[in-house]
């Protein structure tokens, strides 16, 4: 089944270190027109650091738009000229102080597929090394350890509520002991 639309006008409107937001003017295959606005991203890495005891260390963050904290995994967009490992290392020592030994990729996904462009690479990371957590001034970062059940808990009663770990913890869930 072909259904591809056709692209009349691209605008940016604005450019920002994170991202750049365009507004598409487009047609549909069945002849509609209208505005596509969407935002396009260098990416993101997110990383579920393991500790030998298998315990998984997470981090809970304040969250403008909800206005709350979220349980999430380290996760961070990339920056220019980095790429999915490079980030995935910075965001780990960053926001948690760990620093990996072993950096597993574990596949990608797209948060939201309908408003960006983003591809988000998942990695396993082991054979950590504790430091000290280095969160940009603007985050507020508590860094935690769970069990793998206890995460299985906290996604099932929603306290575990950001989409993008959510969407990591299926793929990752399978590369983890019980």
């Amino acid at each position: 089944m072909q259904n591809h639309w056709q692209t009349i006008s691209t605008e940016v409107k604005t450019i920002n270190p994170w991202w750049t937001y365009i507004v598409d003017v487009f047609k549909t295959p069945k002849g509609l027109e209208g505005e596509y606005h969407k935002i396009k991203t260098r990416g993101a890495s997110m990383v579920v650091p393991v500790l030998p005891d298998g315990r998984i260390v997470i981090i809970k963050q304040y969250r403008y738009l909800p206005d709350r904290y979220s349980w999430e995994f380290p996760c961070g967009q990339l920056k220019e000229h980095e790429n999915f490992e490079e980030c995935a290392r910075a965001e780990l020592e960053e926001e948690t102080g760990y620093r990996a030994g072993e950096l597993i990729n574990i596949g990608e996904f797209m948060p939201y597929n309908g408003v960006a462009d983003e591809w988000c690479r998942l990695f396993l990371a082991k054979n950590l090394e504790e430091g000290k957590a280095r969160p940009e001034a603007t985050e507020e970062i508590e860094v935690e350890t769970r069990r793998v059940d206890e995460i299985d808990r906290m996604i099932h009663t929603g306290e575990i509520f950001d989409g993008q770990t959510l969407a990591a913890w299926s793929l990752m869930r399978p590369h983890l002991f019980s």
